[in-house]
């Protein structure tokens, strides 16, 4: 075992490759050619990789995928996505053409308010508190102007402050609920400076209060830090047709069709163990288009999966209803995210996505980005209810396994036909690489 390493961020990166290769890899040859294969030849761009995180030693490189023909609000876009599993872009792809014929997405943004909260201890009396923090509210909000300006100027800024006791769950413990708009940018450090900002200053406009006994006055800021927890963050997406415009879907009937589907969006509203992979399969939309717009996957993922839960249970993100022969998927989620700021305004990547959705503000790009999770959505389920997911998954899989085992271009190319009606694994495609 190698002994604890001090002051490992200072070194240079091949002293770190060196270090790492001879404690963990038994002075690997391959490890550092692999690394060195996968850094950009362009120095400057590499410098930007190397910026955006800490003790950088080479780039992880994830595909980089077009969906056509996403028809959302009468708009027709193309869709960058970034996710290593090929099916999810097949199936947004087969999704978003089929949608397109049939009036395409509809989407709106329903409101945008983001959170943060100063969380504190108080033992005094709550009611000349809460008072106290209503009289002082514009005080607050003002004491963030040396950096909310130009925010204020976009027609965003801190918007609310309220005071939510919360002694009763835990003994003393209160917070300052704070309200945010943050426009086009997703507002995190914009967020928690203004906090640490309202916190600093709650605890000055309090100790200069006459309101308050002396020993009223000794708070304990515990933190200050934004919640991820958008409910009032939210955006809603549907798609709609005729039962009898949804046409025969892989040989079953329209009518039977739209009520097996039903059937399985009703059992994610009452099972939790499919409600998690029902919702899973729309995430798998969802952070692809995260991931290739350089926004934070890890905090929508976390706020969305709590939506789901909000009314005391884990349930589907999203509903089918049939009504008068109308065939509808709705998905309402929330999402915070940004088109500047951050990441958005360095990734080459991610500013080359930007400009493919036409330079999108965030309203654009949350309903973009809720209608490719429902688009996802419709073709998990549609797969699940007629052939099966595995048919989908494993044709895509297909490739995986023949190029791990070292495949030639002929046999890729003998192999579809060879496994139209067979079962894929990793023994069978050996099978058929031993006899061709």
């Amino acid at each position: 075992m190698p002994d604890k390493i001090i002051g490992f961020s200072k070194l240079s990166r091949d002293e770190k490759i060196s270090w790492v290769s001879k404690n963990f890899l038994d002075n690997s040859d391959e490890f550092k050619s692999i690394l060195n294969k996968y850094l950009n030849d362009d120095k400057d761009i590499q410098s930007i990789h190397n910026s955006l995180s800490e003790n950088v030693i080479s780039n992880f490189h994830l595909p980089y995928s077009i969906s056509p023909n996403f028809l959302i609000n009468h708009k027709n876009y193309c869709i960058p996505l970034v996710t290593e599993e090929s099916s999810v872009v097949a199936a947004l792809s087969n999704s978003s053409k089929f949608w397109y014929d049939r009036g395409g997405f509809r989407s709106k943004v329903i409101s945008k308010i983001k959170t943060g909260q100063v969380h504190f201890k108080y033992n005094g009396n709550a009611e000349n508190l809460k008072k106290f923090i209503k009289d002082n509210e514009h005080r607050l909000i003002e004491s963030t102007n040396s950096i909310s300006q130009r925010m204020k100027k976009r027609g965003g800024g801190v918007s609310k402050i309220k005071l939510v006791n919360k002694s009763l769950e835990l003994k003393s413990y209160y917070q300052l609920h704070v309200e945010f708009k943050t426009i086009d940018s997703m507002g995190a450090n914009f967020i928690n400076s203004c906090l640490e900002i309202i916190s600093k200053n709650f605890k000055e406009f309090l100790n200069d209060s006459s309101e308050f006994k002396e020993s009223e006055k000794k708070i304990e800021i515990i933190m200050s830090i934004l919640s991820n927890y958008t409910p009032e963050c939210i955006v809603e997406s549907s798609v709609e047709c005729k039962v009898d415009d949804l046409g025969d879907i892989d040989g079953m009937p329209s009518k039977e069709f739209a009520l097996k589907f039903k059937d399985a969006f009703d059992i994610a509203n009452v099972d939790i163990s499919r409600a998690v992979t029902h919702n899973k399969g729309i995430m798998n939309g969802i952070d692809a288009v995260l991931i290739s717009t350089g926004n934070d996957f890890r905090a929508v993922e976390a706020g969305i999966h709590a939506f789901a839960s909000s009314k005391g249970k884990y349930k589907s993100l999203s509903e089918c209803t049939i009504t008068n022969n109308m065939f509808k998927i709705n998905l309402k989620i929330p999402l915070s995210i940004g088109t500047v700021g951050g990441v958005t305004d360095i990734h080459p990547m991610v500013k080359l996505s930007l400009r493919m959705l036409k330079n999108p503000t965030s309203d654009d790009l949350m309903n973009i980005i809720s209608s490719v999770g429902l688009a996802q959505n419709y073709a998990a389920v549609k797969s699940l209810v007629t052939s099966g997911i595995q048919k989908g998954h494993m044709k895509m899989h297909l490739i995986n396994l023949l190029i791990k085992q070292n495949a030639t271009k002929d046999q890729i190319a003998k192999s579809e036909d060879y496994f139209r009606d067979k079962d894929i694994s990793s023994q069978s495609v050996k099978d058929f690489l031993d006899l061709n």
